[in-house]
């Protein structure tokens, strides 16, 4: 699993201040959002347009840690694919802080280390488990990164999920972008 004791230990450990507590995940999001409810006059059919997703989808990486007085979200939004590499870049870049990322994860400079230790919280999507990620988590505990899986089909402990869907359904009041880049900028400042 990456460290001793289950998510209740790593829990702890970042609630009395030992590491950090970062929980990651991807979100994506739709040219058209999911429409949860919505107002019309009595008699008037609502209608929400539905725009074509082709090469307009936007994708967001972020990782949340809560267990400190001020919350924590880190998070940066691509227009193409995640993928294994793509997850630890972020990883490297965001929550170590190494100078370089990735690249300089096999070479990083002599005695390294993240501040202070942190703990990762995955699910089990299959770029978490690819060798470009998951092959890395020696090097990745080197620098004082550790990972954590929780338990299959558990979305409910990943607290970054609450995260995605307050974004999705409450912060982004328009739910149908024409463009990829009115996309990208409404996913901004959601």
């Amino acid at each position: 699993m990456g460290t001793t004791g289950g998510s209740a230990a790593v829990r702890l450990r970042s609630e009395v201040g030992i590491e950090d507590l970062y929980y990651l995940d991807e979100c994506g999001f739709s040219p058209t959002l999911p429409t949860g409810y919505t107002w019309a006059r009595t008699g008037t059919r609502v209608v929400v347009n539905r725009e074509d997703t082709k090469n307009r989808r936007v994708n967001v990486l972020g990782a949340l840690n809560d267990t400190g007085p001020e919350p924590e979200l880190l998070w940066t939004t691509v227009e193409h694919r995640i993928e294994a590499a793509t997850v630890l870049d972020f990883v490297c870049n965001h929550i170590a802080r190494l100078p370089g990322g990735a690249d300089r994860l096999s070479t990083s400079p002599a005695g390294f280390k993240r501040s202070r230790p942190c703990t990762v919280v995955l699910d089990n999507a299959s770029i978490h488990h690819a060798d470009a990620f998951k092959g890395r988590r020696e090097e990745l505990a080197a620098i004082g990164v550790h990972l954590f899986y929780l338990p299959f089909r558990s979305p409910e402990l990943n607290r970054i999920e609450r995260i995605w869907r307050s974004v999705k359904y409450q912060d982004m009041p328009v739910r149908a972008h024409t463009t990829a880049k009115e996309l990208h900028t409404a996913v901004d400042r959601a």
